[in-house]
């Protein structure tokens, strides 16, 4: 019992934290729920209406959900990019950084499971799918696969970074055998997630756009990309708003995984668009659309040439000197960032539906409403993630411990905290 008291009050000091701080603090928190309210009001327009609603149809049954989906799940996974220099490498400058790494991943999954759920016609069928009430065909289907693997590595990233921070909170040296294990299964299920999203696609055997084995070494190397700059970036905001330090060579620890795995995504779309092209076989009609345009139709040809432009641009600044200065590597990581979530986004969902196994050209543009829950998704995982670095910064530096569990303590070391505020 007294065991779980002492929990209930570490998660109740850490959830009235994240719900305390400055005025810049509750402005960006308060600009974030507002997305969140506009995104819930269009859902629950597109529950009453139906998925007509957005700009899907029968011919382009996936779109910018799915889109999002895709890339977030490469976001999830490349926190074993950081992972894989602590506990293998052994690398010590990154070791507190893992904690934030790993909640961004937290975050990063609940969005995934967010768009799939708006995806959905009928939302409330989706018990359909649970093991034991419905129809789970595990393992037959790749979507059981996927379930299991998204709900897998969740809970593998609540454990270790759960039980990380509570130990840091006690004062405590966490026992390894109660998280390594977990840490090295987390490492190749890292990898299984997206390598599983990629089986998705290319198992379709009626969208030959996405019958490729290059698909799934693409994600990797993609996810390897935008995930670290994004880690980077957050990074960079915790260092500017707190306290906390972070070194410079932690910064370009992961500025080298992304140098390498931006010239490895650029490798592997040159192959893809040089086996699209060059073998000018029957089923090239979906590149050409997306590439060049087809018979007239050309929605996504801006979308895929400003990502390609992103990414050439963000790996000749990788590959040079200039981005050892931390303003061209943050510049970088977000040309990285637009330009992977482009190609992977509307660049590989959207074109592997145009045009239909019956030869229709029928181009999708997402509806308002739909980019207004996708915007509201997005404000929910920053808003998340916001409250996750909130609670474990402070935990971090010992600011916030059982040490300091007396109601005045409490006071004086909240009045200490700088917060973590997002401008």
């Amino acid at each position: 019992m007294r065991a779980i008291r002492n929990y209930l009050v570490f998660l109740g000091r850490s959830l009235g934290l994240a719900l305390s701080g400055d005025w810049r603090y509750y402005l960006w928190i308060g600009f974030l729920f507002f997305w969140c309210l506009l995104g819930l009001n269009a859902y629950a327009k597109q529950y009453v209406h139906g998925l007509a609603i957005t700009g899907m149809s029968d011919q382009v049954s996936w779109g910018v959900y799915i889109a999002n989906f895709t890339f977030l799940v490469g976001v999830a996974a490349a926190a074993v990019m950081l992972v894989i220099p602590v506990y293998i490498y052994k690398n010590e400058e990154l070791h507190d950084l893992v904690i934030f790494g790993e909640l961004l991943a937290v975050a990063a999954i609940i969005m995934c499971l967010a768009f799939v759920g708006v995806d959905l016609g009928r939302p409330d069928r989706f018990w359909h799918a649970l093991p034991g009430l419905g129809e789970f065909n595990f393992p037959g289907s790749v979507m059981s696969w996927d379930v299991i693997v998204l709900n897998g590595y969740l809970l593998l990233n609540i454990h270790i970074c759960g039980y990380l921070l509570y130990s840091r909170y006690c004062g405590r040296k966490p026992a390894k055998w109660f998280y390594i294990p977990f840490v090295f299964i987390g490492i190749l299920w890292a990898i299984s997630i997206h390598t599983v999203t990629a089986f998705l696609y290319v198992g379709l055997g009626g969208r030959p756009f996405w019958n490729s084995a290059i698909v799934g070494p693409r994600f990797i190397a993609s996810a390897f990309t935008a995930g670290p700059a994004l880690i980077i970036l957050a990074l960079q905001v915790i260092r500017r708003v707190t306290d906390y330090k972070i070194p410079d060579r932690a910064l370009f620890t992961l500025r080298s995984i992304v140098q390498v795995s931006m010239l490895i995504n650029v490798f592997l779309l040159i192959n893809e668009v040089f086996k699209e092209f060059y073998t000018g076989n029957l089923h090239v009609a979906s590149a050409k659309y997306l590439f060049l345009g087809l018979h007239g139709h050309n929605g996504l040809v801006p979308w895929i040439w400003t990502a390609i432009a992103c990414n050439l641009i963000a790996m000749v600044i990788l590959v040079l000197p200039l981005s050892k200065s931390l303003r061209w590597l943050d510049l970088a990581c977000v040309l990285a960032i637009v330009g992977i979530w482009i190609e992977k986004g509307m660049g590989l969902i959207v074109p592997g539906f145009i045009p239909t196994p019956l030869g229709e050209i029928i181009e999708y543009t997402p509806t308002l409403n739909e980019t207004l829950i996708s915007f509201g998704i997005w404000a929910m995982g920053l808003l998340l993630y916001t409250f996750f670095l909130r609670m474990s910064v402070p935990i971090l530096q010992g600011r916030l411990s059982r040490a300091t569990e007396k109601p005045t303590g409490l006071v004086e070391t909240e009045k200490e905290l700088h917060g973590v505020v997002m401008h």
